[in-house]
């Protein structure tokens, strides 16, 4: 999508701090993190929340699950705990319409979140 700020990240026309990508996802650091670790991992694909995810998506958001752990233990936070999130419509939080998974962590999460 034109207008969409990820799908310019993906296409390279607006350039992340990436801390990881592969031939599906791409992971780059948010620009106003949360805490200490704040990364996104976002399908290279459209898809605009999770209620548009469909069957042939399961293995891009397993995918998606899978980088977020890769980076966890790249970032040393795999061990002491890290959380992830993903948030859909605007009364969760969503603010971009590209479907992204929050990868958080650093330091100590309170339950419930907000």
């Amino acid at each position: 999508m034109a207008d969409c700020l990820f799908c310019k990240m993906v296409a390279g026309e607006i350039k992340p701090d990436v801390v990881f990508e592969d031939d599906e996802v791409l992971a780059f650091r948010d620009v106003n993190p949360q805490a200490p670790l704040h990364v996104l991992v976002i399908p290279k694909i459209h898809i605009s929340t999770v209620n548009d995810l469909a069957p042939e998506h399961a293995s891009l958001v397993g995918g998606m699950y899978l980088a977020a752990q890769k980076i966890a233990a790249d970032e040393g936070v795999a061990e002491p705990g890290y959380r992830m999130v993903m948030n859909c419509n605007a009364e969760a939080g969503q603010s971009v319409y590209h479907i992204h998974l929050h990868v958080l962590g650093g330091r100590p999460m309170s339950w419930p979140p907000g």
